[in-house]
């Protein structure tokens, strides 16, 4: 089975995740520190992506079925 991304873009998600453990990672916008552990992977993968490293694209959200 093929990877999903590239060593270089995991390589990426692992220096988040070492950032998130130290306590320095901080998301976006708000700048709030991240306590998620999805949200670390999301921030590494989005990094990398900005990079240009081979990352798939973000999922695209789900709709909810609507009432008839």
């Amino acid at each position: 089975m093929a990877r999903k991304y590239s060593k270089k873009a995991s390589a990426d998600v692992e220096r988040a995740m070492k950032k998130r453990k130290a306590g320095t990672l901080k998301s976006g916008r708000s700048g709030r520190t991240v306590k998620s552990r999805n949200q670390t992977i999301a921030i590494g993968l989005s990094e990398a992506r900005a990079k240009g490293k081979k990352v798939p694209k973000k999922a695209a959200k789900k709709r909810k079925a609507a009432k008839r």
